[in-house]
Formats: structure tokens, sequence, C-alpha cells
């Protein structure tokens, strides 16, 4: 397997790790004391996390554990019971799902969720919606402004689709595609959004350990490329321990352990609440 750079982890003055590049930038996201409950069962509870301006974190925990929940409460699809969420620096209380996109929060999901009769370039185009600059009336009435800024969403998903070898799949309908190649696309839409974090929720789901490895380097170019970071759930340990720099463990809607790939492969308590007797490599 492809041995990937990781920066150096940190500390920082609310306990928690960022990578060392990352130092003397606001972080990207802070999650502090968060919770939800649901008929008062706590869904999610104190959960506390920092992710740096351009570190690729992990979220792992067994079935059940609340990481899906964490991304919804992230993306306001639910609203948090308690706690604060800091996004660049900006607290996102009370703000929608749609504001959120626009401050710079963008997801995927376990299932995929593309258009499937609309062609892989449009359901790019869909993504750069934040970037529609032209009035109702000038997109109504196909005005100069309207044809300069389709030529610019245009090129623009060409080269979001280049970044995994798929403009030559343009004009091909997105449910007729691959499943790997749906999986590459939803990340591509997600991207269009121009966030700067990008939430993957089981990206390497259903692919093969040729396609993983792929993927693996593609998160890595991402995040190279746009200088965003990435805040993953995975139940695949090779590609999280691959690439992650810092890994949050939950259990039962609480962290159990944060730490490097190599201080959460030798947690006691990791070991015992997710993977049992099986070892964090396999």
């Amino acid at each position: 397997m492809k041995v990937f750079e990781k920066g150096k982890m940190v500390p920082v003055p609310s306990t928690s790790i960022i990578p060392e590049r990352d130092l003397g930038k606001p972080p990207v996201l802070e999650c502090v004391h968060l919770g939800i409950e649901f008929g008062g069962l706590k869904a999610v509870d104190d959960f506390n996390l920092t992710v740096g301006k351009t570190e690729i974190a992990g979220l792992i925990g067994p079935n059940g554990a609340g990481k899906t929940t964490v991304f919804n409460l992230l993306t306001k699809v639910y609203t948090p019971t308690h706690g604060t969420i800091m996004l660049d620096g900006h607290d996102t209380t009370g703000k929608s799902t749609v504001q959120i996109s626009k401050m710079g929060i963008a997801r995927t999901f376990q299932n995929i969720r593309l258009f499937n009769n609309m062609t892989v370039e449009e359901n790019v185009r869909v993504g750069l919606h934040n970037r529609i600059k032209y009035s109702t009336a000038e997109g109504i009435f196909r005005l100069p402004r309207f044809w300069t800024h389709e030529k610019e969403f245009h090129e623009r998903a060409m080269e979001l689709l280049s970044i995994f070898d798929m403009q030559d799949m343009a004009n091909i309908k997105a449910g007729n595609l691959p499943y790997g190649a749906q999986r590459r696309l939803e990340i591509v839409r997600a991207l269009a959004t121009n966030p700067k974090l990008l939430l993957l929720d089981e990206p390497a789901a259903g692919m093969n350990p040729n396609e993983t490895a792929e993927l693996m380097e593609n998160i890595v170019k991402i995040r190279d490329s746009f200088k965003i970071a990435v805040l993953l759930i995975e139940h695949d340990m090779k590609l999280v321990m691959g690439i992650c720099e810092g890994i949050c463990v939950l259990n039962f809607g609480r962290i159990i352990a944060k730490g490097t790939a190599e201080e959460i492969q030798n947690n006691p308590e990791v070991i015992k609440a997710y993977l049992g007797n099986n070892s964090m490599e396999e």
C-alpha cells in the first residue's frame, strides 16, 4: 500500500491537536460540547473536536455510534440540543442547511444521492449554484450575462471532473455510471460548492481495493490542490490509518479517544469498543 506523508500533529490551546502546518491559522472547525437528544435519548453527547485548516481527519466507531448524526449536526440537518459549532471562526448557530453550504461545508452521503436522470456535468453544475451571479430575468431571457456565466460553469465543471479523470463522462447520465464512478461524482459535486470543509460519509463503501487506493490518492490530492480540510467517516481502517492525520473515535454518542493513527491503533479502549480482539490494521 502506498504510504502518504502526514503532517506532524501538535497541541493547540483547546487541548486538541492539529497539523503543524496549520498552526497560526484559525481551525476550520471547532465543535464545543456539541450534543443532541431524541426523546430523551442522547444520540451525541459532549462532542468536542477541532479540525485544522488543511487537515484530513477521521471520525470512526461502530455502527450506531453517532457518526452520521454528527455530520447531520454540522450541516444543520439536525439542530443541536446544546453546544456550539464554529466554522472558520464563525458561529453557525441559527443557520440553515443552505446557509451552511454557502459558509463552506459540503458533504457526501452513505447512500449515493445523485440526480440519476441528469448528466454527469449537470450534476456538477448543481453544485455551482452558489456562484450564480445573473438575475432570474437574465436567465429567463438568455441575456449576455447568462451565457457568459454558463460558459464559465461549463469550464469549471469540466475542470473539476478532470480531478477524477471523468471529463469524458460529462454527457453520460449519472444513473448509468458504475458504482465507483457515482461515488467519485458525488465528491466532485460537493467540491463544486467551493467548500472549506469537505465531509465524506463512507466514501470507500462498496469499492474494491484498487478503487479504494485510488480514492486515498484523490483525497490527498483534493486537500493539497484546494487547500481545504477533509473530515471522513469510514469503516475501511486501511484508508483511515493511511491518510487521516487526526482521528476521533465515537462509541454510543460519546468520544472515547482522539489522537494520531498510531495512538488510536494502540488505544486499549478503542480496540475493545470498536474492534474487539481484532487488530486495527486488519
